[in-house]
């Protein structure tokens, strides 16, 4: 019986050359769609069937989006291209020697090779936290962590446990960043105006939210005055923000911090970092700081028809000397530069280095309140940096259907102050009571 390991991948001959695109995020997505209308053959993997627009995961989370308006089908977003093709598979190793990769299906031969793999949760090596924590990189775990919150107001209003109901209205943001500053605005707005509609017999005074960054201030990767700006609003949703600690620990009951606070509670969300997907037959000199090394060209050190994009890369430039941020915007201009690149690798024209374009950063901390850093000087916040905010994210997702799905769910909430996917569709079980219900067997 034949194994994955001798099994071809079926994909139709083509008189143009191959590219294997290993990843349907921003940058592998964009990528394959400038690549179709040239004179190649492109094919698309990634063990998922669809494309997530990250940037909205944690309303996912906090019951504001379903997951369905944030995803949509890599299928369908490269329909009616010629001598493309989309296989779903996770891939399992590079054979550079033989121009082959090998995935759960099969291997697939190659004339160019594009590793977009994207990044995943970093958890630094604490196996606590990496056990016990809720992560926020993918669909399944937004809809793990909404499935908990909410199962966990079910569980207040009939406790008669005073350490049980605080673990269960206590939680523990880790990450000032973007992603921590929304999940925690997001939140407060469920505590404010959602919850205690649906948990009356609640004292929401007893819920307490944290946010534990170990830099200085918030938003470290903007300005100042943004990171202060989003510390007062986040403070009117009575967030609590611990700066220049770092957690140690997290047993699924309490949070340890670096100064030996501890912090009752069941709910870690950990926005602290990510790390690059690495894939094994990659050699090792050409990983720095679990990204891959790349030149200018976004060719992969030590390899001539191996390429990386988007968060999985890292070219390091004297205005960039630790990589380019790993954010959308990076990513969809590298996809769009390689394309060009590829093209001009095919037809003998010289190789033109990428080089980033700033476009700003942004967060949004709840209703009417957002910050926004356009490159120079310019500096919004409050309602106009809300609908900027609104605006970039809205045109960036993909499909028209979930553009629609989105906005409409956007002003449905902001006219009736209500949250309308409270829905516990799986009920989710933490490791720590997997583990506690298999002790009590």
């Amino acid at each position: 019986m034949d194994t994955a390991n001798d099994v071809i991948i079926p994909i139709p001959p083509s008189a143009n050359p191959r590219v294997v695109i290993i990843g349907g995020g921003f940058a592998g997505l964009k990528l394959a769609k400038k690549l179709v209308r040239q004179k190649f053959q492109v094919v698309l993997i990634d063990k998922h069937n669809y494309h997530t627009f990250q940037p909205l995961l944690y309303q996912v989370a906090t019951a504001g989006l379903e997951p369905d308006s944030i995803a949509g089908p890599l299928r369908m977003s490269m329909a009616g291209n010629k001598d493309f093709y989309f296989r779903m598979a996770k891939v399992e190793n590079i054979l550079p020697e033989q121009n082959l990769i090998q995935t759960a299906i099969g291997k697939l031969s190659y004339d160019y090779l594009v590793i977009a793999s994207g990044s995943t949760t970093n958890f630094f090596g604490n196996e606590s936290i990496a056990n016990n924590a809720f992560p926020l990189k993918a669909i399944p775990d937004a809809l793990n962590l909404r499935s908990h919150i909410l199962q966990n107001f079910e569980q207040a209003v009939i406790t008669d446990d005073t350490e049980d109901l605080e673990r269960r209205m206590n939680f523990v943001i880790v990450g000032g960043g973007p992603t921590g500053v929304e999940v925690a605005g997001a939140l407060g707005e469920l505590k404010r105006h959602v919850l205690p509609k649906d948990y009356p017999e609640l004292d929401f005074k007893q819920m307490k939210i944290y946010l534990v960054e170990g830099n200085k201030r918030l938003l470290p990767g903007m300005s100042p005055e943004s990171g202060e700006n989003a510390k007062t609003s986040l403070k009117k949703f009575s967030v609590r923000v611990i700066l220049e600690k770092f957690v140690d620990s997290f047993d699924g009951h309490k949070v340890a911090l670096n100064d030996g606070r501890q912090i009752e509670t069941n709910t870690v969300v950990w926005a602290a970092g990510v790390k690059g997907c690495l894939l094994d037959g990659i050699s090792e000199s050409s990983v720095v700081g679990g990204r891959l090394k790349v030149n200018h060209f976004n060719q992969v050190a030590g390899y001539d028809k191996i390429f990386a994009i988007g968060d999985i890369a890292i070219m390091e430039t004297p205005d960039y000397p630790n990589g380019h941020p790993m954010v959308a915007p990076a990513a969809i201009q590298q996809g769009t530069h390689l394309a060009m690149n590829l093209r001009n690798l095919q037809i003998g024209k010289e190789l033109k280095p990428f080089v980033y374009t700033d476009k700003g950063s942004m967060a949004t901390i709840g209703r009417n309140r957002a910050v926004v850093d356009f490159p120079g000087k310019l500096r919004l916040k409050g309602l106009i940096a809300w609908f900027v905010w609104m605006f970039i994210h809205l045109i960036q997702i993909i499909g028209f259907r979930s553009k629609l799905v989105v906005f409409s769910n956007w002003v449905w909430n902001y006219l009736t102050y209500d949250r309308g996917t409270r829905l516990i569709i799986r009920p989710f079980v933490p490791r720590w009571e997997k583990d506690k219900k298999s002790q009590n067997v």
